[in-house]
């Protein structure tokens, strides 16, 4: 199946609700039928999450462009063989972040893993903001930040998709292949070091 890339513009076209919110069974039953509207519609769907989650792992806009293609392709090869024992979404930044991981490694690109993953927030701060309010950086903001980017790569994670992807405790688990514990203890130890540094703030 040839992929046709300009799907991958991320323009935000809005489509109707029926399509904005099609049914992930319906979407993949098409597109295994080689319905190009449906792939199109699933590509739109999911576009946006997962270019920022790989974004959160490359921190270099091309090269998230890259790998948000290189999952969809894969994404599009192995729809038949997508069970619904995981969520869709899951299923889908599964394979986004195996992709990601497979591409830094091939392009040598592994420090870019550990130091990357708060990228995505700051974007999302600077575009939901007044060109006034992105330029003035708050100090604990600055701060927070900061305590994220030295979390391991295993804590920032999982902060990352509980609260910027707002997945749940079974989708990170199922994403991760951890068990549902582990996610909460990671969640924990990672909430405990960033508040630690907010409160070393405070006392200064």
């Amino acid at each position: 199946m040839t992929l046709n890339m300009k799907i991958f513009s991320l323009t935000g076209v809005k489509y109707g609700d029926h399509m904005n919110h099609a049914d992930p069974s319906w979407l993949i039953s098409e597109c295994i039928a080689g319905n190009e509207d449906a792939i199109e519609t699933l590509v739109r769907q999911y576009e946006t999450g997962v270019f920022k989650l790989a974004f959160s792992i490359c921190n270099d806009l091309p090269e998230a462009y890259e790998i948000m293609q290189e999952t969809f392709i894969a994404v599009l090869r192995s729809l038949r063989s997508y069970q619904e024992k995981k969520t869709f979404k899951a299923w889908l930044y599964t394979i986004t972040i195996n992709t990601a991981r497979s591409h830094l490694r091939k392009s040598r690109l592994t420090e870019k893993l550990r130091k990357a993953l708060t990228s995505i927030f700051l974007v999302e701060v600077q575009k939901s903001s007044t060109p006034e309010e992105a330029v003035i950086q708050n100090e604990k903001e600055a701060v927070l930040w900061r305590a994220l980017n030295n979390l391991d790569e295993r804590h920032r994670l999982v902060i990352v998709l509980k609260y910027f992807h707002e997945l749940s405790v079974a989708e990170i688990s199922q994403i991760l292949s951890i068990r549902e514990g582990t996610v909460h203890s990671r969640l924990h130890t990672a909430r405990e070091r960033l508040k630690d540094a907010l409160e070393f703030l405070n006392r200064e």
